[in-house]
């Protein structure tokens, strides 16, 4: 859980520990901090990109810091990119999804 200081007060933010999320465009800019930041609170993310070596690289990332991320590479214009993306974290996470995130 991460913590914040404000003034001479700890305050404890929220835990996404046990919670699932998915973050459509994560490789980089605004996606991959949002997947940064999920993970970092304790979820377990999978996201995707177009571009796959830069997806790879991200995931590579990530791993390093120990976060739980998975990925997929989907053109979100393609529906039936769209649809696989659907029926592989439907798997992946058996069915739950907590959040989700349209980058």
């Amino acid at each position: 859980m991460a913590d914040a200081n404000i003034g001479s007060k700890n305050i404890s933010r929220w835990s996404l520990h046990g919670m699932t999320a998915l973050v459509t465009g994560g490789s980089k800019g605004i996606g991959y901090a949002t997947v940064e930041e999920l993970a970092q609170l304790g979820a377990t993310v999978h996201t995707c990109s177009r571009n796959e070596a830069q997806l790879n690289e991200s995931l590579r990332q990530w791993a390093a810091k120990g976060y739980r991320v998975t990925r997929s590479v989907c053109d979100m214009t393609s529906r039936a990119e769209r649809k696989e993306l659907i029926t592989r974290v439907s798997s992946e996470f058996n069915g739950k999804l907590n959040i989700i995130v349209n980058d």
